[in-house]
Parts: C-alpha cells; structure tokens; sequence
C-alpha cells in the first residue's frame, strides 16, 4: 500500500474514533487509574516456593487441633504456633520497626467442642501506617493455623490440614513478608487465627477486642481453603477464586432494614462493595485470575472467620478455592476403595496459592495506600426530578485529589460506569434519574489510589446512622 494511502486511512480511522467518543456523553465514560508501582512489585515479589515450604512445614506438626499439645516442640498446635510467631518475627525485621508481633491468647472456658478449658492463641503481626491513631484505619487478614481430622476434638489423630487451612496461613505469612518492607498511610493487621474448627474461637475474639477497643477495622479478608485447583467434581479450574459476601449486614437494625426497603441496596453492603473493590483490583494486577464473586456470606450453611467480624459491623469477607474435594477435608487420612482420603500436601497447588495471595496483596495495598471511603453519603429524597443529587463529607486526607461518582444499572452485579467529578462535597448527576440506577462514591488520592465506593443512604427524613462511618479510633491491636 501506497504512503498516501496509509495516512489516509489512519486520519480516516482516527476521524472515526473522535467522533464515536465524542458522541458518547462524558458522565459516561470510565475514568482510567494509573498503575501502582508499589502494587506491582507487591505482586511480583509474591513467591510460591515460599508458600509451599510453609505449607510443607504447617504439615510437619502432625496435627495441628486446638486442643492438641501446647508445649511439644515438634508437635501439635503449640509447635505450629511458636514456629508461625518466629516466622512473622522475621518478616518484621525488614519492616524497619513498623511491625510488631505478638502472640494474643486467652483461656476458651468449656464448651461444645471444647471438653475442657484451653489455651486459645492467635499470632499477630501489625504493620503499623503513617496515619495518626485519630483517623487510623486498619486492615485485617487473615487465616487460621488449626487443623482437624473427622472429629473437632480429636486431639491425637493426624490432621495435616494442607489446604485447610496450611494453605490460607501460608499466604498470609508471605504477604506479611513482602509487604513488611513497604509504608502505607494505613495499618494492615498480617493474623494466624486458632480455634476456627471449634466455632470460629480466635477469629471472635480477636473481633470483640477490636470492638470493645473501638479499633476503627476498615475491611478484613479471611483465606480459608485457597489450594486446591482440582475438585471432588473432577473440574480443575487455576485461574478464579471465590470471593464470598454478605447483601443484608449482620447486624442491620430494624430501622436500617425499613430504610434498605424503601431504597434498595441489598447487594450495597459494604462488604459487597469490598468484593466489587477485591474484583477490580485483583484481576487488573493478577490478570491471570478471575475474581468470581459470591453473593452469599459464606458457602451454603457454612461458615468461616470472616463472620464475627460481619456481626460486629465490620465488613469482611471470604476467599475460598472454585471447587472443593471433600475427600480432602476434616477426614482421617487413610485408603479407601483405592482413593486417598486426607488434606495432604500433595493435593494443593502452590502456585494457585500464591496468585489467591497476589490478589489479596495487592487489594490490601491498595486499601492501605488509598484514602479512606467517603462518609456521609447521601442522595437528596424528597426533590422530585430526573435528576440524582449527591451529597457526602470530605475526607482529611491532605493528598486528597477528589472523588468519582459510580453508577450501574439496578441489575448489574459491579460497578460500570464512572465518571470524576473533582474535589467538591456535591454533585448533581443531570438527567439520570436515581430511581433507574443505583449510584456511588470513591475517594481519589493524587497518586490515582482509589478508595472503595460508598453507597448513599436517602437524605430529607431522618435516618439511622452511617455504618460506613469510622469510629475515633482509641490504638491499634
């Protein structure tokens, strides 16, 4: 083809272009965020021979039971403990002091599947943000250390528990590692939980210190089951995670439940928009894995350390394996018929661990890097027009760029469509009326960090209050 020809055809495609974009309307365009650097590296830096030499060394213990030995050095859960308390100790060394570690133990009196008082111990490692105590955020995740066999009190058998849940504690330690050595404004809580097999123990109490302590818990991921890519149903599947969350809060009041009615909003928990912000952000730095979102708080009946969180106002949720191999779950290791029963850690897939961890870093970042969720969101109620009007409270965040405003249609399950609006505490969304769409707020830093979206309570009559908004916060754990 001919030069003249060829720049004849790129001003004719180029025309093209123009035109198409500029009869689609501004408010409907998606704005596009810049790249972390800090984020990428995260990511890279994520390494699956790590996750499985812990997951390998988890296993060693023989069995990992609440109740089994506390003061074994090789094994039991009290081996499994101390090992996972030395290893986050040395992640925190290149954390320059940010980074504390501590074991947080209580006694668990007698209960269902506690036949006696036990020692219940969870290992902590905070990495502490730049943010003064007064506005801290913090971000939670965690997975749990304890294993079992057919039985929950079972203390002598054999419960490996390679991916349940080896493979969640695992991940958690390898981000705490890489993510050690990086400041963020806010504080990521890196948690090794016990008691989960006995009715979510550590989990609960270390959510009703935050509570009772008035932490300011901003969002929390539990890992739980992340290892195995091949399932009872003979499906493999490597490339997506479920990502579990709950529509109607834990402890929604009556007043808030009338208000949710006469508005909609019960998939616009914050939980929910958590999932939508872990979607968003996992698959555009883990490209390799599709983030498939569960509408549900946990699998059907079931239930995992995300849930004391959710009951105490926190928004949480779960990340889980596609498809399950109940073979390789709560059952004594044997043969039977031929088939191996038993988590073993021949049946985990590392390197799908270490993208579950990759998509869990890299939201944690972003959450720690971004500002924090507008508060006071509101859209004016009583004006009867075509017209949406938008009302929040401005963040402190002195890197504050403005905000954007989201919206989709009443039946899309994620957000799809933004458009920035600057740094302004209103805006009236001409033309689109907030009865055909549900609508949003985000929080932008000058860096291009997005914050998850806040969803608007109606404003003219009195309502109940934000849950979305933060408490002072009085320390961090």
């Amino acid at each position: 083809m001919k030069p003249t020809k060829l720049l004849a055809r790129s001003l004719l495609c180029a025309f093209v272009v123009a035109v198409i974009t500029n009869s689609i309307p501004a408010q409907q365009r998606r704005s596009a965020a810049p790249r972390s650097r800090t984020i990428a590296a995260i990511v890279r830096e994520i390494d699956a021979r790590n996750i499985e030499q812990s997951i390998r060394k988890l296993v060693s213990f023989g069995t990992r039971n609440t109740l089994s030995e506390q003061n074994d050095p090789k094994r039991g859960i009290g081996a499994a403990r101390d090992w996972l308390y030395a290893e986050f100790l040395k992640a925190a060394e290149a954390s320059g002091g940010r980074m504390t570690v501590e074991k947080q133990s209580y006694e668990q009196a007698k209960a269902a599947r506690v036949p006696q008082p036990t020692i219940v111990t969870n290992v902590v490692a905070t990495l502490k943000g730049t943010q003064p105590e007064s506005v801290e955020r913090i971000y939670v995740v965690s997975g749990h250390y304890d294993s079992m066999c057919n039985s929950t009190t079972d203390a002598k058998c054999d419960a490996p528990g390679a991916n349940d849940d080896a493979s969640g504690t695992a991940a958690v330690l390898e981000m705490a590692r890489v993510m050690a050595k990086y400041q963020f404004e806010a504080t990521i809580v890196f948690m090794a939980v016990a008691g989960e097999e006995q009715s979510l123990l550590g989990s609960t109490y270390f959510a009703e210190q935050a509570k009772q302590k008035n932490w300011n818990v901003d969002a929390m991921f539990t890992n739980d089951i992340i290892g195995n890519t091949l399932g009872g149903n003979g499906v493999r599947d490597r490339g997506a995670v479920r990502v579990f969350s709950e529509g109607v809060p834990s402890n929604e009041t009556p007043a808030e439940a009338n208000t949710r009615r006469s508005v909609g909003g019960e998939n616009d928990s914050a939980s929910r928009q958590l999932a939508r912000f872990i979607k968003e952000t996992g698959e555009r730095y883990v490209p390799q894995l599709k983030v498939m979102m569960v509408y549900r708080r946990d699998r059907y009946g079931r239930g995992g350390d995300h849930i004391p969180f959710l009951e105490r106002g926190y928004p949480a949720v779960r990340f889980t394996e596609i498809h399950e191999d109940f073979r390789h779950q709560h059952q004594n290791v044997r043969i039977e018929n031929g088939v191996q029963f038993g988590d073993l850690p021949e049946f985990v897939d590392f390197a799908y661990v270490a993208n579950v961890a990759r998509v869990n870093a890299a939201s944690l970042a972003m959450l720690a890097l971004a500002p924090s969720r507008p508060k006071g969101v509101t859209i004016l109620s009583q004006r009867l027009s075509h017209d949406t009007d938008l009302r929040w409270e401005a963040n402190k965040e002195p890197d504050l760029a403005g905000y954007e405003i989201v919206w989709r249609d009443t039946t899309a399950a994620v957000w799809t469509n933004s458009r920035p609006v600057g740094k302004v505490t209103t805006f009236t969304m001409k033309g689109m009326s907030k009865d055909n769409y549900f609508f949003g707020v985000r929080a932008i830093d000058q860096d291009g960090n997005r914050s998850p979206v806040t969803y608007p309570r109606p404003m003219g009559r009195n309502q109940p209050a934000d849950r979305t908004t933060s408490t002072t916060s009085t320390g961090a754990p």
